[in-house]
């Protein structure tokens, strides 16, 4: 499994529930990052994340 960079964290318990993730992964892959939101169980948390090889081709 390839790494993940994680870009930001928005809680799950939040009353969006995982909108406010999806809205920014969504306004990063219109620029072009290939974002994407996963569920971190152990933090309770919706991390908006790019695998780590396209993180760095991005830089």
């Amino acid at each position: 499994m390839t790494g993940r960079v994680v870009l930001e964290r928005f809680p799950a318990g939040s009353p969006r529930g995982s909108w406010p993730a999806e809205e920014y992964a969504a306004d990063l892959l219109r620029e072009g990052v290939p974002a994407e939101v996963v569920m971190d169980l152990e933090s309770d948390a919706f991390l908006v994340v790019v695998r780590q090889r396209e993180a760095s081709a991005a830089h």
